[in-house]
């Protein structure tokens, strides 16, 4: 039974005891309106403390429910927030090392380009050298060889002419010289 059903449960059987002539409750407004004011702010004393007493609480609990809630998000996000910092801390870290090992792979590289380079063209230069000697043993070749022809023919011409064995044989020997001297 609630509150306004146990209230009038008593203003009926008050009635019915004043009825009989004993203790009951006098209906009459005038006289009774402040002896019904003080047991109503009684009853809402009582019963409405309790009734605003639970809600506050609840209210209360409910606050701090809430706080504490937001004091866990608030972690998990420094937690997430920490995490995010060292990932980006480490991704900046890898990121140096390759760049380190990037420009050390270009320097080696470019070493030994450099390297391959010289290497090719001091090949380039002896190619070119004995190229050039072959090309000088030719021109002294061609050289002698017409010397020779030219010697050859001088000779055949005096010899046509009479030349004397003296003088026959200073040229054989010049000859000879000459070709023998290279």
């Amino acid at each position: 039974m609630g509150i306004m059903g146990t209230l009038i449960l008593l203003a009926t059987e008050a009635i019915a005891a004043h009825e009989e002539g004993g203790f009951g409750l006098n209906l009459d407004i005038l006289e009774t309106n402040v002896i019904n004011l003080a047991l109503l702010v009684g009853i809402l004393v009582v019963f409405g403390r309790k009734l605003l007493v639970n809600t506050l609480t609840e209210r209360r609990n409910a606050i701090e429910a809430t706080i504490k809630e937001a004091e866990q998000r608030l972690q998990e996000a420094a937690a997430a927030l920490a995490e995010a910092e060292k990932s980006v801390k480490d991704s900046a870290a890898e990121a140096e090392r390759i760049r380190q090992t990037g420009q050390a792979s270009a320097q080696a590289a470019k070493e030994a380009i450099l390297a391959k380079a010289s290497v090719d063209v001091q090949r380039l230069k002896e190619v070119a050298a004995a190229d050039l000697n072959t090309e000088r043993d030719k021109a002294i070749a061609s050289v002698r060889s017409r010397v020779v022809a030219m010697a050859l023919g001088k000779v055949e011409s005096e010899l046509k002419t009479g030349v004397s064995e003296d003088t026959q044989q200073t040229l054989i020997d010049r000859s000879i010289a000459l070709l023998g001297g290279r």
